[in-house]
């Protein structure tokens, strides 16, 4: 088992996404999730936040299957991190507004709020509680639950719309995979991130810094799932930041000493789980 461990400023950057109408998907993150467009092409698109780097890239794949829920690994959803709970209230109103179907959940460390894009692609919007209020159990993992959120003291925080505000990050991204055991092995002794939660014997929830997570893995499409085909709707990879390039290349050196692949992509050192995951390794200048 390799040493290393993860910078603790490390965090998670961009996510790209496969699509299969790519006018459809620009109007559904613009209008609906409230994202910046900031490039665009025939086939592509770019988004931020409030003059942030690009935080979401789309692009639409020749042929898309779209997967039934919960059938491959790959995402189950990715999240999206406002500053404050103004944000998160103000953003809930606008998405009900909508007429979006919203799921929720009181997590303790946090209140988020779910749907889906036009694809089946799942997204958390959800605002922190303050770190000095998130408790460890007596094994030192965080406490973590699904409780319903207090949408009427939100609401009553709710501001003016005008798209998703600066300070707006991916706060993680959460994958079904087809085993734990091969997961921790990629994530844990492969990236050197931090258990902080197991959640029964299905999911194993993953983090830099000691926060709650940066990085869910579940079993919930069932252990042995197979990878989805190059051609489906759904994660196409996401990237962990570091905060200069020498910790990047510590953490490609941690991979190769597992035994892991590392490829040298047009957006930084890649790796490919177990599970056919991408994560891409970026620097705070590249992400």
């Amino acid at each position: 088992m390799s040493s290393y461990r993860i910078h603790p400023e490390a965090h998670m950057g961009r996510v790209q996404l496969k699509v299969s109408q790519i006018e459809r998907s620009v109007h559904f993150y613009s209008e609906v999730i409230g994202l910046e467009l900031l490039a665009r092409t025939e086939k592509t698109a770019e988004f931020g936040a409030g003059g942030s780097e690009v935080l979401l890239g789309i692009e639409e794949v020749p042929q898309a299957q779209i997967m039934r829920p919960q059938s491959v690994t790959g995402l189950y959803h990715f999240a999206i991190l406002l500053p404050d709970r103004a944000a998160l209230g103000t953003t809930l109103r606008h998405l009900a507004e909508t007429g979006m179907s919203i799921g929720q959940g009181d997590h303790l460390v946090s209140e988020a709020f779910y749907l889906n894009d036009p694809d089946g692609n799942g997204i958390e919007i959800y605002a922190d509680r303050p770190r000095s209020q998130w408790q460890k159990d007596a094994k030192g993992e965080y406490v973590m639950a699904t409780d319903p959120v207090d949408v009427e003291s939100l609401l009553k925080l709710a501001g003016a719309w005008n798209g998703l505000p600066s300070g707006t990050v991916i706060g993680h991204v959460h994958l079904h995979v087809g085993n734990l055991s091969d997961a921790r092995k990629f994530y844990v002794d492969g990236l050197g991130f931090d258990v902080v939660l197991h959640f029964g014997n299905a999911a194993l929830f993953v983090s830099a810094g000691g926060y709650h997570h940066h990085m869910g893995l579940n079993t919930w499409a069932g252990v042995g799932a197979p990878a989805a085909p190059a051609n489906a709707v759904g994660l196409k990879y996401f990237t962990i930041v570091y905060p200069n390039a020498g910790e990047r290349d510590q953490a490609v050196t941690a991979l190769r000493e597992a035994g892991i692949e590392v490829a040298d992509t047009p957006e930084g050192p890649s790796a490919l789980d177990p599970f056919g995951n991408r994560a891409v390794l970026v620097t705070a200048s590249l992400s």
